[in-house]
C-alpha cells in the first residue's frame, strides 16, 4: 500500500468509490474514471483509446506501479493527454477481470496477473495488453512511458490495424465464451487419470504439487480425498495429509496470529507473499478441518482453530460481515513512511530475544529457525518450525510476542465484504461447529449470513449484490456470489437446523439459474444475462485459487436434489458435468474442484434424517455420533415435527412421516431411495456410518 496522500493532494473521479483499491488511487495525478459509461462516452467523443488497469487494494506488483507511474506527474500527463483512463478492483469486477484476462494470457501466451494493464477501443475491444510494466525498460520488459507512446503513436497512424485486432480478439473471445464442451460427463477411469496425474507432481519432501512458487490448492486437496474415500486409495490421502504437514510447519503459516499467506515463493514453503485472503482462510481451514476427521491428529485442529480465530479477530467486521483481506505490505516500525513486504510479520533475533529473555529468546530461535538463512526476507526472518518441539516453546510465548506483534504498525486490511467469499467463510464456520460444537463458531456463520440478507440482497427483487463496505452494496452479484452463498447456506443448515437457510438456497438455485445458465452451451456464464456494461459475457472453466462458480454449483445442485429429490437438479448437474466433461480429461490440473464434485456424484448420495426435538439430549447425542464420521456424499436433516419438517415434507413427503421411535429421537439411514430401519442407539448409529455391523 503506498503512503497516505496529504488532504490537500489533488482528487480524480474516483475519490467517490467506495472500493479501497479505487480509493488508494483518488489521489493519483491520472485522470481515472471508474468503470462506468461516462467514461466510455469521452472515449467515443474524443475517439481515445482507453487505458484499463485492474488490481486490487492489497496486491504488491499493484502498489509498485502504483507509486512507480501513476503517482508521477510526467507520466500521468501522457495517460491523460492520449487515453481515457479506467482503474477496476477485480473483487469487485471478476467478470471483466476474467473477460480481459483471457485476452492478456492469450497475448502473453500464458502469462497473467496484477496489475493488468489492457488498452481497449472505444468499443472496449482489446488490443494490446499486459500486466506490470517498470516505469523505464528493465526486468526485460518495456518501459511503461515508451508503450504508452508506441500505441498513441500506432492509433494516430495505424488505427485500422488496431480496430482489425480488436475485432479478431472479440470473434474469439465470443468462440471461447460460446464453445460447448463435450456431452460425455467424466467417468471413474478418467478420475483414475486425474488423480494420478496430481501425484505424478506430487513433492514427496515438501508437500505440494508442482515446484516454485507453490499455491496452496484447497480444490486439489478435496478432490483427492474424496478419489481416495472412493477408491480406497492411500497414495492421495496421503499426500493431502503430508502437504497440510509441511504447509503448517513453514511460513506459508502465521505461526503466532494464525492463518495462511497467499503463496510460497520457494518450493518448501518458508518465504511466503505475505497477503492474507479470506477465500484462503475459508477454503484452507476446510481442508484441515476434513484433515482432523480423517486422521484424528490434533495439529490439524490446531490449525484450524487458529485460521478461525484470526478471521474472527482480524477480517470480521461490527455486524459479523468477514472482511476480504490483508495486505502483503506494512509501513516500517523504525521508517513509518516506508512500506515494505513483510514487515508486520518477520523478526530478527534480537527482537525475540527482547522480548523473551535471552534463555527462552534462544529456545524460541531454535526452535523456529532465527538462525537459518533460507527463511530471511531482507535480514529478518520468516518463523518456520525448525526442531522438534518448536509448537511447545510457541505455545509457552505466543501471547507474549503476539503483544509485541500488536505494537507494529499493520498492513492494510482490505474492508469490504464480498458476497462469494462470506459465502465460502460461512461454510468454513459451520462445518468447524459440526466438530467442535463452540456455540462462536455457529454464531460466526450466523452473524455474517444475516450481514448478507440484510446487507447484500435485495429484497424487492431478492437478487444477490456483490460488495458492500460502509453500509453501502455496489454491484450486481456474480455467479460465484450466488453459488458460494448457496454452499454456505447448505452447510450452516446442518449446523442449525433452520430451514430458512435451505429455502434461501433454493431461491437463489432458482435465481441463478435464470440468471446466469447457458442454455445453448450450458455451464454458467460470470455475469448476468443482460448485463449492459459488458463487451461478451464468458463462464469461469477452471478452479483457480478460488472454485469455479460451475464447479460449486455442481455439488451444491447434488446437495439440494438429496433435500428436496428434485430431478431437474440432479439433470443441471449432469449437465454441468457434461460441460466440464472435456476439461476433466483432457486438463485436469485446470478443474479439481470440479473432478472432487464429480466423485460425490459417482456414490450414491445418502441422507440421515434425525428425527426429534432440536435441543433435547437424545437428538443431540443422534448428531454428535453422525458429525464426526466423515463423508463428502452426505447431508443430515432435522425432522424436529414442526416448521422445519413441515418444508422438508413440501419438498418430500416421505419425510413428513418420519418420527422418533418409542419415545426416544431415532436416525433414519437413507440412500437410493430405501431406508434402514431407525437407529435410536448413538453407537450403533455411529458404526452403521463407519461401515461396521
Amino acid at each position: 500500500m503506498n503512503a497516505p496522500e496529504s488532504p490537500a493532494a489533488p482528487t480524480n473521479r474516483l475519490a467517490g468509490e467506495t472500493s479501497p483499491y479505487l480509493l488508494q488511487h483518488a489521489h493519483n495525478p491520472v485522470d481515472w474514471y471508474p468503470w462506468c459509461e461516462a467514461a466510455f462516452d469521452k472515449a467515443r467523443r474524443e475517439d481515445k483509446p482507453i487505458f484499463l488497469s485492474v488490481g486490487y487494494s492489497t496486491c504488491h506488483w499493484c502498489h509498485v506501479m502504483a507509486h512507480e507511474s501513476f503517482e508521477d506527474p510526467a507520466l500521468a500527463r501522457l495517460l491523460n493527454r492520449a487515453f481515457v483512463c479506467i482503474k477496476v478492483d477485480r473483487e469487485e469486477r471478476p467478470d471483466l477481470d476474467r473477460l480481459y484476462m483471457a485476452y492478456v494470457q492469450a497475448v502473453t501466451r500464458g502469462g497473467g496477473g496484477w496489475p493488468m494493464s489492457v488498452w481497449l477501443t472505444p468499443e472496449l475491444k482489446p488490443f494490446f495488453g499486459g500486466t506490470y510494466f517498470p516505469p523505464e525498460d528493465r526486468y526485460g520488459r518495456p518501459g511503461f512511458a515508451r508503450v504508452l507512446e508506441s500505441l498513441a503513436e500506432a492509433w494516430r497512424t495505424s488505427r485500422a490495424q488496431l480496430e482489425a485486432a480488436g475485432d479478431d480478439t472479440v470473434r474469439r473471445l465470443q468462440a471461447f465464451a460460446s464453445a460447448a464442451e463435450a456431452a460425455a460427463p467424466a467417468d471413474a477411469d478418467t478420475l483414475d487419470r486425474a488423480a494420478a496425474a496430481f501425484l505424478s507432481a506430487y513433492d514427496p519432501r515438501d508437500g505440494g504439487f508442482g515446484g516454485a512458487p507453490k499455491f496452496p490448492r484447497p480444490s486439489v486437496f478435496a478432490f483427492l480425498l474424496r478419489h481416495a474415500a472412493r477408491t480406497g486409495g492411500q497414495p492421495p490421502r496421503d499426500a493431502v495429509l503430508h502437504t497440510l504437514r509441511k504447509m503448517a510447519d513453514g511460513g506459508l503459516h502465521d505461526h503466532l496470529g494464525g492463518g495462511f499467506h497467499r503463496y510460497a515463493t520457494d518450493a518448501a514453503w518458508l518465504i511466503p507473499h505475505f497477503e492474507k485472503m479470506l477465500y484462503d482462510q475459508a477454503l484452507l481451514a476446510c481442508a484441515y478441518l476434513e484433515a482432523w476427521q480423517l486422521s484424528d491428529e490434533p495439529l490439524f485442529a490446531d490449525v484450524a482453530r487458529a485460521t478461525l480465530d484470526y478471521v474472527r479477530r482480524d477480517l470480521t467486521g461490527p455486524e459479523g460481515q468477514f472482511y476480504s483481506a490483508e495486505d502483503a505490505d506494512s509501513p516500517l516500525s523504525d521508517a513509518p513512511g516506508l512500506m515494505a513486504e513483510g514487515a508486520f510479520y518477520t523478526w530478527t533475533r534480537r527482537e525475540v530475544t527482547d522480548a523473551l529473555g535471552e534463555t527462552d529468546g534462544a529456545r524460541f530461535a531454535a526452535a523456529f529457525g532465527l538462525g537459518r538463512s533460507d527463511n530471511t526476507v531482507e535480514g529478518r526472518h520468516v518463523l518456520a518450525v525448525s526442531r522438534e518441539g518448536a509448537r511447545d516453546v510457541l505455545a509457552q510465548h505466543r501471547d507474549t510476542l503476539l503483544r509485541v506483534r500488536a505494537q507494529r504498525p499493520r498492513p492494510h486490511r482490505d474492508d469490504k465484504a464480498l458476497t462469494a467469499w462470506n459465502g465460502l467463510m460461512i461454510s468454513a464456520f459451520a462445518r468447524a461447529y459440526l466438530l467442535s460444537s463452540d456455540p462462536a463458531d455457529l454464531d460466526a456463520a450466523q452473524r455474517a449470513t444475516a450481514f448478507v440478507r440484510r446487507h447484500l440482497a435485495d429484497a424487492a427483487t431478492r437478487r444477490l449484490r456483490r460488495s458492500s463496505r460502509g453500509g453501502t452494496a455496489s454491484g450486481d452479484g456474480f455467479a460465484e456470489d450466488y453459488a458460494c452463498l448457496i454452499q454456505g447456506l447448505l452447510d450452516l443448515y446442518e449446523a442449525d437446523f433452520d430451514a430458512r437457510h435451505l429455502a434461501w438456497a433454493l431461491d437463489l438455485q432458482a435465481l441463478q439459474d435464470d440468471l446466469f445458465w447457458d442454455p445453448a452451451g450450458g455451464g454458467y456464464f460470470s455475469s448476468a444475462e443482460g448485463a449492459a456494461d459488458v463487451l461478451i459475457r464468458i463462464k469461469e472453466m477452471h478452479d483457480g485459487a478460488e472454485p469455479s462458480a460451475g464447479a460449486v454449483s455442481a455439488l451444491n445442485l447434488l446437495r439440494l436434489a438429496a433435500v428436496t429429490g428434485s430431478e431437474s437438479h440432479r439433470k443441471r448437474a449432469e449437465a454441468l458435468f457434461g460441460c466440464f466433461g472435456a476439461r476433466m480429461r483432457e486438463q485436469p490440473e485446470s478443474v479439481p474442484h470440479m473432478l472432487g464434485a464429480r466423485e460425490v456424484s459417482l456414490c450414491p448420495f445418502q441422507q440421515i434424517v434425525i428425527a426429534g426435538q432440536p435441543e433435547a439430549a437424545d437428538t443431540r447425542a443422534l448428531l454428535q455420533a453422525v458429525r464426526p464420521c466423515a463423508s463428502f456424499n452426505r447431508i443430515v436433516l432435522l425432522a424436529d415435527g414442526g416448521a422445519g419438517q413441515a418444508f422438508l415434507a413440501r419438498h418430500q413427503p416421505a419425510l413428513g412421516e418420519m418420527h422418533p421411535q418409542g419415545g426416544r429421537a431415532a436416525a433414519y439411514v437413507c440412500q437410493d431411495f430405501a431406508c434402514r430401519a431407525p437407529f435410536t442407539d448413538p453407537e450403533a448409529l455411529r458404526a452403521c456410518l463407519r461401515g461396521k455391523r
